[in-house]
């Protein structure tokens, strides 16, 4: 099993004009994290996924509020890795929404995207059965492709910048 960096380590930029996360705020704050898995989160084993078979991906905030120990009772590092078990995870700086944190954007796949599905963001995610319906989504398919969990819908809201203006 791959030991896992700090997410702080992390020095390459993963922002493209054709990157699907590209309706992201602060893009050039994303890092890229290296896949790895680590099957003892939260104490759960995670079968590996055949390659390929992705169906979208996951970027988590870790700057200012959201991953830090202002966010107490929080085991930040097996979040990240518990989503990362599911999907590639981009770790990013502050998303500017610190009133949520910890903030959770799960992007559609490309059948997602072409089913009409946007990114989806879910504030607040701070225990583990909330990463775990997050997981289960993402392993179904995320957005466009699997219906969001009810459950999520206490967890999903819209970033400033997308609040329609009165």
């Amino acid at each position: 099993m791959d030991e896992l960096r700090p997410e702080s380590q992390e020095t390459h930029v993963v922002a493209s004009s054709n990157d699907p996360g590209a309706d992201l705020p602060g893009r050039e704050g994303c890092f890229g994290v290296s896949e790895t898995m680590d099957d003892a989160a939260y104490g759960a084993e995670v079968p590996a996924r055949p390659v390929g078979s992705v169906p979208c991906r996951v970027v988590v905030c870790r700057d200012c509020c959201c991953g830090s120990s202002k966010v107490t009772g929080v085991d930040h590092a097996a979040q990240t890795a518990r989503l990362r078990a599911e999907a590639p995870v981009r770790v990013s700086a502050c998303l500017d929404v610190c009133d949520q944190a910890n903030v959770i954007v799960v992007q559609p796949s490309s059948a997602g995207r072409a089913a009409g599905a946007r990114p989806v963001w879910l504030g607040l995610v701070n225990d583990r059965d909330a990463t775990e319906d997050i997981a289960a989504w993402v392993r179904a398919g995320g957005p466009g492709v699997a219906p969001c969990p009810d459950i999520l819908d206490l967890y999903t809201f819209t970033p400033p910048r997308r609040r329609s203006a009165s």
